[in-house]
C-alpha cells in the first residue's frame, strides 16, 4: 500500500474562503509532483442543514504517493510553498502514519532537522543535519 499523506494548512487571519484559495493553489502545485495524486481532503462539502464548512476542512488535502522519493519531494515542495512571499505567518501540518510534522515559523535549520527527523523515520534514510547543529 502506498503512503497517503494529510496536509493541513493554516495562515493567520485567514477566513475559510482564503483557505479554500490557498488549498486549491497548494493542490495544483502538488499534482505536478511525480507519483502524487493530490485530492481534496474528506468532506470537503457541508453536511445536509449545515451553515458552511469549516476552516480545517476546506484547508486539508490527502497526497497519496507513488515510487520512491515522492515523500522526499512532497516534503520538498511544501516547504518551498511555505517560503515563498507571502503577507501573513503560514503553517502546514503533515501526518503520516500518526506521526506529524509541522512546519511553521520555524527557523531554517529547526526546519531541516525536523524534516530530516520525519524523513528519516518514513523514507528509509538517514538524517542529513543541513544546519550546523548537531542532532
Amino acid at each position: 500500500m502506498e503512503p497517503t499523506v494529510h496536509l493541513t494548512l493554516a495562515e493567520a487571519g485567514s477566513d475559510r474562503t482564503r483557505l479554500d484559495q490557498l488549498a486549491r493553489l497548494l493542490r495544483d502545485e502538488l499534482g505536478q509532483l511525480d507519483g502524487a495524486d493530490v485530492r481534496p481532503g474528506p468532506s470537503q462539502h457541508a453536511p445536509p442543514g449545515a451553515r458552511g464548512v469549516d476552516a480545517p476542512t476546506v484547508s486539508t488535502l490527502v497526497v497519496a504517493l507513488m515510487g520512491s522519493g515522492g515523500l522526499t519531494a512532497l516534503v520538498a515542495a511544501v516547504r518551498a510553498w511555505l517560503d515563498r512571499g507571502h503577507e501573513a505567518p503560514r503553517s502546514i501540518h503533515l501526518e503520516l502514519e500518526g506521526d506529524v510534522l509541522e512546519l511553521s515559523g520555524a527557523t531554517p535549520a529547526e526546519n531541516d532537522r525536523l524534516v530530516s527527523l520525519f524523513l528519516a523515520r518514513h523514507a528509509g534514510k538517514a538524517p542529513s543535519w543541513t544546519a550546523d547543529a548537531p542532532p
